[in-house]
């Protein structure tokens, strides 16, 4: 499992091969990722937004930025966590995400950036 921590904030990530809602003959390749943040600071911090980076192994590359991580901005106190899962379509069997979130520290309002582990997901038929 993936993980990081910067400036005090732990990022994990676990990925899973969603195959019901994949199509090898349409080359699409859907994986879900669950995220865990664990604030491991001293301070309270509020996640303002993410910013990510997907490849896939024919190089294609897109850049996805926005407020949030699933509609929501979670505030987590020190040794608070939150989890959520989101997904990524990809049109080969394996991709590629990093990226980072923008964090508010709530005592100054100091913007954090803490990095998110690069992590690969591989398609369960790419691995027979």
């Amino acid at each position: 499992m993936p993980a990081c921590t910067t400036n005090g904030i732990k990022i994990s990530v676990i990925t899973r091969y969603e195959a019901q809602h994949s199509s090898i003959p349409e080359s699409r390749y859907v994986f879900s990722y669950k995220i865990t943040i664990i604030n491991e600071s001293d301070h309270t911090v509020q996640l303002l937004s993410r910013h990510w980076y997907i490849n896939d192994s024919n190089c294609n590359n897109r850049e996805v930025k926005g407020e949030g991580v699933v509609g929501e901005q979670p505030i987590l106190s020190p040794g608070a966590s939150h989890s959520y899962v989101s997904w990524c379509p990809f049109k080969t069997e394996v991709g590629m995400m990093k990226g980072y979130f923008i964090m508010s520290r709530q005592i100054d309002d100091e913007l954090i950036k803490v990095d998110v582990p690069d992590f690969t997901m591989v398609a369960t038929p790419r691995l027979n």
